[in-house]
């Protein structure tokens, strides 16, 4: 999984380790993983709603979203939030988000990656790569812009979702909403994650949850996905336009970050 900051990642119950043993007399290391713990009927799901994601080029759908934050003290606080998300394959991103904390746009052309906060009127531009998983991973590592429930939109979200997974098992058929879906529970090292899968051909997510293990708390991050839609978008769409008044500001990088923090340690 990208994902495995505070805001997503999700559990399961039953784990599987890797370990190497040693032959002396030859003196080497011999490799001897013990295999994923994975259900053929969750991993065939699981395969099954990627590539319906994967398929889809242009489209769009809405999600609700609950954050949870753990506190010094540590009580944890939920935060609520819901966005429309536009998607065109490869390198076409908006993503328009409402909540208490003030809403705020994403706008990913190809070739600039935009956030936009509505609540100062305060925009930030930066190049970004020229396909939407590398500037996802891009957002992220550079700007310290996660995008929860991420993986699901990656070109293979298979891939991604399954990088740290040990263990997975297929725990039945339960409602969400109106609709029928498939429970999925995975476990990795990082992170533990549930998945409900749509039952019927469309196999698409309705609601995923993700539990950050190591980190202090271990918060969860639960998003339920409706609405999906093949959508034709122009490109215009993905373009933003800053509002008049709106003031530009620097994003502050990573790298910008850390020479601030050696800078302080230096006294400067």
């Amino acid at each position: 999984m990208k994902t495995i900051e505070a805001v997503l990642v999700v559990g399961v119950m039953f784990g599987a380790t890797a370990s190497a043993d040693v032959d002396v007399e030859k003196g080497k290391a011999v490799k001897n993983e013990k295999k994923k713990a994975i259900d053929p009927k969750a991993d065939e799901l699981l395969q099954k709603m990627s590539k319906t994601l994967a398929e889809m080029k242009s489209f769009t759908f809405d999600s609700e979203q609950v954050m949870e934050v753990v506190t010094k003290e540590g009580q944890k606080i939920q935060g609520l939030a819901e966005t429309s998300v536009a998607i065109q394959r490869p390198n076409k991103l908006k993503v328009d988000r409402m909540g208490p904390l003030g809403g705020g746009q994403v706008y990913y052309d190809g070739s600039t990656f935009t956030f936009f906060g509505k609540r100062d009127n305060m925009y930030a531009t930066a190049d970004a790569p020229n396909n939407l998983d590398d500037t996802i991973d891009f957002a992220r590592d550079k700007l310290s812009i996660a995008a929860p429930g991420a993986d699901l939109v990656y070109s293979d979200p298979y891939k991604i979702l399954m990088e740290d997974a040990v263990s997975g098992q297929y725990l039945g058929e339960e409602m969400v909403g109106d609709r029928k879906c498939h429970h999925l529970a995975y476990r990795g090292n990082e992170t533990d994650w549930q998945v409900w899968v749509e039952d019927g051909a469309r196999a698409l997510p309705c609601r995923l949850v993700i539990v950050s293990k190591k980190v202090q708390g271990q918060p969860e991050f639960t998003v339920n996905t409706t609405n999906f839609k093949d959508a034709k978008l122009g490109d215009d769409a993905f373009v933003f336009q800053a509002p008049k008044d709106a003031k530009k500001i620097s994003f502050v990088t990573i790298s910008d970050k850390a020479e601030k923090g050696r800078q302080a340690r230096r006294g400067k």
